[in-house]
């Protein structure tokens, strides 16, 4: 055999081996999957032949001992009884691991070890455990104790609550231990003189311990080690006894975030009582902006970074943090800052490379003294007042920046000014410059940038700049990777540099006015695309096929163009694609089976003229492991709905609405274990609704306008998770359950134009999250439960869900580099449909989250409008007419201080209308026609003095403007010759609430003529709402 060849062999016997464990440690990973029990872990632990323990989930093997070296079990054991109950885990299965070195076992609920003599012996060359999020108590700390190749030890939350579990104080106690994490237990201020015999410690985490005053911490100073410390999260009132720290030399960063929260303690002194401390996280303080001159003079020339963002400061923090002539980070976004930035103090720190001042309410211009900060390389000053000159002279001279950001400030015009030539030494690598406000509608991209050559990030977005696209910015950086150009107003075609950028990975042109055809250059042009969208333009023609070439290609965005022809096979079996998104084009065609085998994430083709069935496939075929988003809405779609959909096994969201589909809902949806949002209205399913539904996770469901039957599925029962139920026109009967109030978490109920009839269950009343309620059109008989006033309708951001996009974003790392962030919201925008105002209004996104209505209408109830409804301050819309509601309109009515749309007409209410109603300035719809009211309308002063006629129509005894009848004669008024009394009593007697009112009601008009055009409509209320 030649010598090579030998070596090979070598080499692969090595290896072979390597990839299973010893038999006796196969066998104990058995014994130890049967306490570590979750059917969702572990699962590739199988006693099958070819299984190699080493390669199993959670298990590390040496290279050359092929001993078991690492075990992570974090969160792998089920809690199928009381999740609360004390569970102990038996030391002895470890005993067979004898190279066992790190052992991570949080969140499994363990309270101790069974037999704690054996964890010497068990864990003898451990050096990691890692016991966090478990039931342990300060016992524990007794039997690790004598683990003594320990070197971390994690015990974060925990219910550790002292320290006598040594009673020896000569004992040797986990001598190697340098890093031990003890956050989130109950502490309190207890004595630390365990912790003090810690010698070799380097890093101490005791966050989140309810620690307050004056902290005992004395025996700490004996760890002279110690370079890392976690006090976060605590009440610490008083230094004094930190004094102690100040023998501790090494000790270089402190955390103290949240730990001072009355005002007394001021950053220098905290500075002072860490002498050695270079670095200090100070978030989420309240600390003391009075700095005395003593303060001033002894301030430590050793802190070099502070991060203090979500403190609460002024800006007395900038004039004296001056003193800290070494500092090189300082980090105060979101801190409460106000006015102008002062002219001493922080202009004096020479070393400073990183600020942060973002998130403030800083205004006016930058000082003159900012040029001293000749070493700044990063600066963020976004979301504030700040007035920068669009040349940005203030910046020229700042070699060394490099990372600007000034999104959301104001930008001054000054005269045109040649700053520089293209050799300025004023070269950034990162600009971020969105949403800036400036005195009038028009602008130019800022001047400065003609002379920018090493931009590496660029965003620009949400500025309003016009003109041709500018391509000269592609042209000048071509080592840019991110270009950000969304939301202005740039026109005309697309312009591609004319050499390729290997660079780029992320180009966003959405939401311009650009036009014609993509070139058919754009993947040749940018290579390594990851991202890549023109959303919201007016593109036509066919999708480039090269898209699907593009290895990189994770995100493609074309929506809302006028993209035509079909989806192109090239396209559809891409290898990359994350997340597609071609909405609101005129595609057309059948859809390509491949496309859902492809893409990983996200599939939007909503809003195209896709026709045809939705295509079979081989199941086995699909990455369905992470598929989340598949919207196929607005299309022309049909037939029955593939069982192979509801094998998605993290499928999120689907939405199918507006198309063609028949059949039943298919039981196999009950495999959507993942299912959140489920949108199959305005299609033409039959049937009943899959009895296992109420199992499933959905908290959005529309099955609106379908010719769906039965009476209110039980299925339903118990939907804790149900947000929205949108069941309105159907055919469902029988009454409404007295179980509406398990579904616990509703928000939206839509059961509108059904034929339910019964009473309204007083059951409704038990759902605190309601806020939307459309009961319109069925057979509801009896009185309005006045229980619907407990009802509080409070403002709740489940309803709109979220929205499809992709946001962008930098970090800037610790070593000044910087690092993209992006971020993919999936699922839907919720949108709901209620008639309001006299029409049918698309509520979505923040409106929906603040509105609130009850409808009532065309339905058979009786008796007086209870007074307590006037409680609901919160009510937009309340329409209680075409029912037989007698008595008078309750003066609290006036308390209805965001009532828009009260409607109470078509009923035989009596009385005058309440003087008090007034004051309901919101008020922008009101009817009360054909009722049975008397006396003088409140016609003199505002909202009433906006309503005519045709609000009190039908109501002889009503008298004064607008009407033509005078209040001033004796007698009554008599009735006007052209009243339809016939109508009116036809449509108040009738068995079915649905006829008889067309004639008489404009709004029922309205109602027919959004059934027959519902786009129309659906356009008339996304305007209007």
């Amino acid at each position: 055999m030649e010598p090579q060849w030998f070596w090979i062999v070598i080499l692969a016997v090595v290896l072979m081996e390597t990839e299973g464990c010893l038999e006796q440690e196969r066998v104990a990973l058995f014994q130890l999957k049967s306490f570590f029990n979750d059917p969702y872990s572990l699962r590739d632990w199988v006693d099958v032949n070819g299984s190699r323990c080493c390669q199993w989930e959670g298990v590390k093997c040496s290279n050359t001992s092929s001993r078991v070296i690492q075990l992570s079990l974090n969160y792998t054991r089920q809690w199928l009884e009381d999740p609360y109950a004390a569970v102990y885990l038996n030391a002895s299965l470890f005993l067979p691991f004898m190279e066992l070195k790190s052992l991570y076992l949080p969140g499994n609920g363990i309270a101790g070890f069974v037999d704690n003599e054996e964890l010497a012996s068990a864990f003898k060359k451990l050096q990691l455990l890692d016991l966090r999020d478990n039931y342990l108590n300060e016992s524990m700390l007794s039997s690790l104790s004598e683990l003594s190749s320990l070197k971390s030890l994690y015990l974060g939350g925990n219910k550790l609550a002292g320290s006598n579990h040594t009673k020896d104080s000569r004992k040797q106690v986990m001598m190697k231990l340098e890093e031990l994490d003890l956050s989130g237990n109950l502490l309190h201020n207890i004595s630390f003189a365990f912790i003090g015999r810690l010698s070799n410690l380097k890093s101490l985490s005791i966050e989140g311990n309810n620690l307050q005053g004056c902290i005992d911490i004395k025996e700490m100073n004996k760890l002279t080690k110690l370079e890392h410390l976690d006090l976060s999260r605590n009440q610490i009132e008083s230094l004094q006894s930190f004094e102690e720290f100040a023998s501790l030399r090494k000790l270089k960063s402190v955390e103290l975030d949240g730990a001072f929260g009355d005002g007394t303690v001021s950053l220098l002194q905290v500075v002072q009582a860490f002498p050695s401390v270079q670095k200090f996280y100070l978030y989420g303080n309240y600390l003391n902006n009075t700095i005395s001159p003593q303060e001033l003079e002894n301030a430590s020339t050793n802190v070099q970074e502070i991060y203090m963002s979500g403190s609460h400061l002024s800006n007395n923090i900038l004039q004296s943090i001056g003193a800290l002539t070494s500092l090189r980070r300082l980090q105060l976004s979101n801190s409460w800052l106000t006015g102008p930035l002062p002219t001493k103090g922080w202009c004096d720190l020479w070393n400073l490379e990183v600020l942060d001042l973002s998130g403030n309410v800083l205004e006016g211009s930058i000082p003159s003294c900012f040029s001293n900060l000749t070493s700044l390389r990063v600066l963020d000053i976004s979301n504030n007042r700040i007035e920068v000159p669009s040349l940005f002279r203030s910046f020229s001279n700042h070699s060394h920046l490099k990372y600007l950001l000034v999104d959301q400030i104001h930008l001054a015009s000054e005269p045109t000014y040649q700053i520089r030539t293209k050799n300025s030494e004023f070269q950034l690598k990162v600009l971020s410059m969105s949403n800036y406000k400036t005195k009038g509608s028009s602008k130019e991209l800022p001047n400065f940038l003609y002379y920018q050559y090493d931009l590496r990030y660029l965003d620009l977005s949400d500025n309003n700049f016009g003109g041709q696209s500018p391509t000269w910015l592609l042209e000048n950086n071509t080592r840019l990777q991110q270009f950000v150009m969304s939301g202005n107003s740039f026109k005309g075609p697309l312009q591609l540099p004319k050499h390729a950028n290997v660079n780029m990975f992320e180009v966003n042109m959405s939401n311009n006015g650009m036009q014609g055809q993509v070139p058919v250059n754009i993947c040749s042009t940018f290579p390594q695309l990851k991202a890549f969208s023109l959303s919201r333009n007016a593109f036509e023609g066919n999708i480039p096929p090269c898209f699907g070439g593009l290895k990189s290609l994770f995100w493609l965005d074309l929506s809302y163009n006028n993209f035509s022809g079909g989806i192109l096979e090239e396209l559809a079996k891409s290898n990359s694609l994350g997340i597609l998104i071609l909405s609101n084009n005129n595609l057309s065609g059948k859809i390509p089976p491949s496309i859902f085998i492809s893409i990983l994430y996200g599939l939007h083709l909503d809003g195209n003229n896709f026709h045809g069935a939705i295509p079979n496939i081989d199941t086995s075929a699909i990455r369905f492991s992470s598929l989340h988003d598949i919207d196929l809405s607005n299309n022309h779609l049909s037939g029955k709905l593939p069982r192979w959909i509801w094998n998605a096994s993290s499928l999120e969201t689907l939405d199918l609405s507006n198309n063609h589909f028949d059949g039943h809902i298919p039981l196999e949806l009950c495999n959507s274990g993942s299912l959140r949002f489920l949108d199959l209205s305005w299609n033409n399913f039959s049937g009943s609704v899959p009895s296992c539904i109420s199992s499933l996770s959905i908290e959005h469901l529309h099955l609106s306008r379908n010719r769906l039957s039965g009476p209110l599925p039980r299925a339903l029962y118990d939907s804790s998770w149900l947000v929205t139920l949108d069941l309105s026109q159907n055919n469902f009967t029988g009454k409404i359950p007295d179980w509406i109030d398990t579904l616990s978490a509703l928000s939206i109920l839509l059961l509108k134009d059904n034929q339910f009839e019964s009473g309204i269950p007083s059951q409704i009343c038990r759902l605190n999250s309601l806020s939307i309620i459309d009961l319109s059109q069925n057979k509801l008989f009896g009185p309005i439960p006045s229980c619907l006033s407990n009802l509080s309708l409070v403002p709740t951001y489940e309803k709109s869900f979220r929205t499809v996009g992709l946001s962008t974003g930098i970090k800037v790392l610790a070593d000044l580099k910087f690092d993209s962030m992006h971020t993919y919201s999936g699922s839907e925008e919720e949108q709901v449909v209620f008639t309001t105002k006299k029409g049918l209004y698309t509520y979505s996104g923040n409106i929906l989250d603040y509105m609130t209505g009850i409808d009532l209408s065309y339905n058979r109830l009786t008796g007086q409008i209870p007074p307590e409804l006037g409680n609901l301050n919160e009510l937009h819309s309340l329409n209680l007419s075409h029912n037989s509601l007698t008595g008078f309109i309750p003066s609290s009515f006036s308390k209805l201080k965001q009532i828009e749309s009260l409607d109470l007409s078509y009923n035989k209410l009596s009385g005058i209308i309440p003087i008090q109603m007034m004051e309901l300035n919101s008020l922008a719809v009101f009817n009360v026609s054909y009722n049975n009211l008397s006396g003088n309308i409140p016609h003199e002063k505002a909202q009433f003095a906006t309503f005519d006629e045709s609000s009190y129509l039908e109501n002889p005894l009503l008298c004064g403007p607008p009407k033509h009848e005078s209040c001033t004669g004796t007698g009554s008024t008599p009735k006007s010759p052209n009243a339809s009394d016939s109508e009116k009593e036809s449509a108040e007697n009738s068995d079915d609430p649905h006829q008889n009112v067309e004639a008489t009601d404009p709004s029922r008009k309205a109602y027919e003529l959004g059934k027959s055009n519902t786009s129309a409509v659906r356009e008339q209320g996304e305007s209007s709402g």
